[in-house]
């Protein structure tokens, strides 16, 4: 109890230095490479060093940092966000909920990173999200996206949601299927408890959009819910290489 009261206090002091750090870095940073780079990556390296957790990752080859791609992955545990950051090397943004733009200061270096917050209360809204989003990629920024829509409580995959796979549609670039396997058991949903351990992440390769639409789209979102389901039940790979 009281590791997990010192582990949590200590996230709150990081990230609220961090977040100051990303909004200095942010003035001098147009493209918002900088503020993820130097800022959101090593704040998340370094909580997940101080909590004694390990990331082990494969599929690495299916990463292609210069290629704007919208990358897909189940939801656990808030140690999510950290791992994906940390060992995913490509300067994508977050589309997360409105809610936590409004958190104060943590939202402001959010929107400074370019992450992209969506009104799922109001369909007008998320609509322009969703715009702007579309418009990011067609940039050439990649976005990390949950199609579960929130975190579940005992590993198992929900049902996905239309938003993402729309946004797929519409910036015409490729889906790269992300499981996470086990992070639910450091921090369950609902607990502030904080345990040592390791999890997996296995990277799957791109699915192309072509040949979807509107109509068909439930057939895209079954395929990458497939694949993510497929990679979850691989469990770790010995030739994996561990990743501290």
């Amino acid at each position: 109890m009281i590791r997990s009261f010192l582990l949590n206090a200590f996230i709150a002091i990081h990230s609220i230095v961090l977040c100051l750090w990303c909004l200095v870095l942010s003035l001098f940073d147009r493209d918002e490479k900088r503020v993820h780079f130097y800022g959101a990556v090593p704040w998340a390296k370094m909580i997940l060093w101080v909590c004694g957790v390990k990331v082990r990752i494969s599929g690495l080859q299916n990463v292609e940092p210069g290629v704007p791609r919208v990358y897909m992955t189940n939801h656990q545990s808030f140690f999510d966000i950290f791992a994906l950051l940390a060992y995913i090397p490509v300067d994508f943004k977050f589309i997360l909920k409105q809610e936590l733009m409004k958190i104060p200061l943590f939202g402001p270096a959010m929107r400074r990173a370019g992450y992209i917050g969506i009104e799922r209360e109001d369909p007008r809204k998320a609509v322009k999200g969703m715009k702007e989003a579309a418009q990011k990629i067609r940039g050439g920024v990649s976005v990390v996206m949950f199609p579960e829509g929130t975190r579940g409580v005992d590993g198992k995959l929900l049902p996905f949601k239309r938003g993402g796979f729309n946004l797929a549609l519409k910036s015409g670039c490729d889906i790269v299927p992300v499981a996470i396997s086990e992070s639910y058991r450091i921090v369950p949903k609902g607990s502030l408890k904080i345990n040592k351990g390791s999890f997996d992440i296995h990277i799957g390769e791109p699915i192309s959009v072509k040949g979807y639409n509107r109509k068909n789209i439930n057939q895209l979102m079954d395929r990458v819910r497939e694949v993510i389901q497929c990679l979850m039940e691989e469990g770790r790979d010995p030739r994996m290489a561990e990743q501290d």
